[in-house]
């Protein structure tokens, strides 16, 4: 499998994509390229973003009737919100 790019570019393009399929309810199509933003996010070391993209999938994944999936990537999400001790 191809590696995502690191520009922000591309990573903006990914997720105007996934924007597009989940506002269509093409949940499969924006799970795909939120994973790639994702995975970009955690390549460019930017929790912020990595953060964002897995609320976005953790949403798309309740859409689809999927909450385990969902509840993982939640959990990923707001990491922050809940440290541990």
């Amino acid at each position: 499998m191809e590696r995502p790019p690191l520009d922000i570019v591309s990573l903006r393009m990914a997720h105007c994509r996934a924007e597009r399929a989940a506002s269509s309810g093409q949940y499969h199509l924006a799970v795909q390229q939120y994973r790639a933003c994702l995975e970009a996010a955690e390549r460019r070391e930017d929790c912020r973003a990595v953060q964002f993209f897995a609320l976005q999938l953790a949403r798309c994944y309740t859409s689809m009737g999927l909450p385990d999936k969902a509840a993982s990537f939640h959990a990923l999400g707001c990491a922050d919100e809940n440290p541990i001790a």
